[in-house]
Parts: C-alpha cells; sequence; structure tokens
C-alpha cells in the first residue's frame, strides 16, 4: 500500500479545514466614518454640549392615520379600508426618510457615523442643543466592495471624495484620511467656532 496518496490527502483536507477557519476574519469589521473634533486652532476638544446628528435619506415614507373618537388612533404604513368601514377617518401623513444617528450625545471628541453604499454623497445634520442653528454637512464618496477572504463575507468600503459644511458652529471642515475602511482611523476633522460649546 502506497501511503503518499494518503498523506497527500490527509495534508490538502487540513489546508482546505484551517483556510475556512474564521480566526483568518478580523474581528473588527465595521465600516464607520470617524469625525474628531478641534477647535478653530486645530487643539483636538471634548464637545460637552448633547448633539443629535441626522442622516438625510432619499425619498419620503407616506403613513396612513387613522382616527375615531373615543378610540385609539392607529398609524399604518399601508392603507386598510377596515378602518374607514368602522367609522375612522383617514388622513395621510408625508415624513422624510431620515435616521437618527447619534442621539443627545455629550462630552465626546469624536463621533462615528456609517456611511451609505448607493449614494454618491451622504448629508449629515447637526443639531445642538444651546443654539438654535444647525450644521450640514455633505461629504461626496465612491464606495467598493471588498472581501478580505471568501468566508468573511462582504463588506463596503469607502473613499472621501469631497467635504463641506455650514457655519452655525462649524469654523471649518476637513478630510484627515479619505479611506473609511475597519481601521478605525480619523477621516475626518471638525473645527468648531466655539459658539456652541
Amino acid at each position: 500500500m502506497n501511503i503518499k496518496p494518503l498523506i497527500a490527502l490527509c495534508s490538502a483536507i487540513a489546508v482546505v479545514l484551517t483556510s475556512c477557519s474564521s480566526n483568518n476574519c478580523p474581528l473588527e469589521n465595521t465600516v464607520l466614518c470617524n469625525y474628531y473634533f478641534y477647535d478653530m486652532d486645530g487643539t483636538p476638544i471634548t464637545y460637552t454640549q448633547p448633539i443629535t446628528i441626522t442622516t438625510l435619506m432619499p425619498g419620503t415614507q407616506t403613513w396612513y392615520v387613522y382616527r375615531k373618537l373615543g378610540y385609539t388612533t392607529a398609524t399604518l404604513d399601508h392603507r386598510d379600508s377596515t378602518y374607514i368601514n368602522d367609522g375612522y377617518s383617514e388622513t395621510l401623513d408625508v415624513t422624510r426618510r431620515d435616521t437618527i444617528l447619534v442621539n443627545q450625545s455629550s462630552t465626546r471628541s469624536f463621533v462615528q457615523v456609517p456611511m451609505s453604499y448607493f449614494n454618491p454623497a451622504d448629508t449629515l445634520v447637526f443639531k445642538y442643543t444651546n443654539i438654535s442653528r444647525n450644521d450640514t454637512i455633505v461629504v461626496s464618496h465612491r464606495s467598493y466592495a471588498h472581501v478580505e477572504l471568501p468566508e468573511c463575507g462582504t463588506h463596503y468600503f469607502h473613499q472621501l471624495t469631497g467635504i463641506s459644511a455650514t457655519d452655525a458652529a462649524i469654523d471649518h471642515i476637513e478630510i484627515s484620511n479619505p479611506l473609511v475602511n475597519y481601521e478605525g482611523k480619523e477621516n475626518v476633522k471638525i473645527y468648531f467656532n466655539g459658539v456652541a460649546e
């Protein structure tokens, strides 16, 4: 009996089994854009006031609201004629598809937010608790699929191509590292003007 083919087969199976191990996949694999906070002079700061960050999504959502005196109001994402047949009034409520990414967070020196895969630009609204005006940040980017290993799945990485901001509390903004991946490096520097701190 020739043992060499058996040893070669066992070696090939061992290589296949070890290459499929999840140990080869990165543990930190969440792709977030990292915005770090600075004062106008470039000194890192901790933003102490509560801040809410919302991303503006394209399109709208229609809600059907059914009301009847003495009964609980029902809000649905589809039309339901049984409510009308039971004497409810129907009104339409059209809302934006915006999403809150950071809600009333305070004492932060940076924030991490996800990016859209298919839109060429993301629009973020920074809402401050101690001033009435908001800031809007528009960040342009290209997104592409990244596969570390087939067993790890696909993640989307982003390449930042441009950024702009309004000036309610932001003095200026710049891209410090255009590659957004799961390494967690600083991507954007936000220089605050001190109005809302």
